[in-house]
């Protein structure tokens, strides 16, 4: 039903990627994901040791016999002591076949993915960006437009203007993300050229999603416009949703704080309680502006299906237009 490099290149029935997530892209999403056809990556970064990240992975693996992959962040981590290369090495011997790197550039690594025979994507949220890691050799590129949640650039250039901006110069099957929900805008990515979509948002509200119930109806409630741009102060800038602690850092930003000053807002423990106990009026939850379209919460499964049907049935009404 559905062709494109991505599928055939991750061995996958849809060219749907789940965005990988900390603490939530866990064993309970990844297998539904991999089983109703997508694809989806355990973070790397989630375990502080190899037997932790190896009993992640012989969790996923008795869950599902599909493909699925691991991220491992090329970011500097303040936290742990275990290096992006060690972490590239548990994935080799994890027996895991697809990685995906995202952050600074993979360029001191490839010899070591390479050689280990891995399935190479990384992904970034810059043009130029993009077209240095296509030279590089990676298998795919992934990119995500200032609508994502998580990280977009600094330049903040929408998903429209980045994809057809990027498949200009870029060789490589292209992974587009930002702003991606249905299956209209997996059509869409397809006529701009990109191999598939990745959605992370949309994927909060499943079932399956290993979130608190509270922050899954705070997703539905939202609007397209109840997402904020934080921590451009720091050259880091993050999509998150709207809540007192997001308000709270723009405007300390606005008053010039420094790291010291939005620490306590900003930190990972700062929002434990609102993706453990739905308690959200502390620290910040990763959403993309696409939260304005999301309005139940299925199984992925259903999900998958519902993004299928919506796009074999948006191809048919093109279809009937330029016959």
């Amino acid at each position: 039903m559905f062709k494109t490099p991505m599928t055939e290149i991750l061995g996958i029935k849809y060219p749907i990627q789940c965005g990988t997530m900390q603490r939530i892209t866990t064993a309970e999403l990844v297998a539904p994901v991999a089983n109703a056809g997508g694809f989806c990556c355990i973070p790397a970064a989630m375990f502080q040791t190899k037997q932790e990240f190896m009993d992640e992975i012989k969790k996923t693996k008795d869950m599902t016999d599909k493909p699925f992959g691991v991220n491992v962040g090329l970011f500097p981590e303040m936290t742990t002591t275990v290096t992006a290369q060690e972490r590239i090495d548990w994935v080799i011997e994890s027996g895991v076949k697809i990685l995906e790197t995202a952050g600074r550039s993979p360029q001191a690594y490839r010899d070591q993915i390479k050689g280990a025979g891995l399935t190479h994507i990384h992904k970034c949220a810059r043009v130029r960006d993009a077209v240095k890691v296509d030279g590089m050799g990676v298998d795919m590129v992934s990119i995500v437009g200032t609508e994502c949640g998580g990280h977009p650039s600094m330049e903040e250039v929408t998903t429209l203007i980045l994809i057809p901006a990027a498949l200009d110069q870029v060789k490589k099957p292209l992974i587009a993300g930002g702003g991606f929900a249905d299956g209209r805008g997996v059509l869409a990515a397809l006529a701009l050229g990109a191999a598939g979509v990745n959605m992370g948002t949309r994927f909060m509200a499943t079932l399956e999603c290993p979130i608190h119930e509270n922050l899954k109806k705070k997703l539905v409630e939202s609007i397209e416009s109840e997402t904020l741009l934080v921590m451009k102060s720091l050259m880091n800038p993050m999509r998150v949703l709207k809540t007192p602690a997001s308000e709270k850092v723009l405007e300390l930003e606005s008053k010039g704080a420094s790291l010291e000053e939005l620490a306590p807002y900003i930190s990972g423990r700062a929002s434990s309680d609102g993706w453990d106990k739905g308690i959200l009026d502390k620290g910040m939850y990763s959403t993309g502006q696409v939260v304005g379209r999301i309005h139940d919460i299925p199984t992925v499964a259903q999900l998958m299906e519902r993004i299928v049907n919506q796009a074999i049935e948006a191809k048919k009404r093109m279809d009937g237009i330029f016959s």
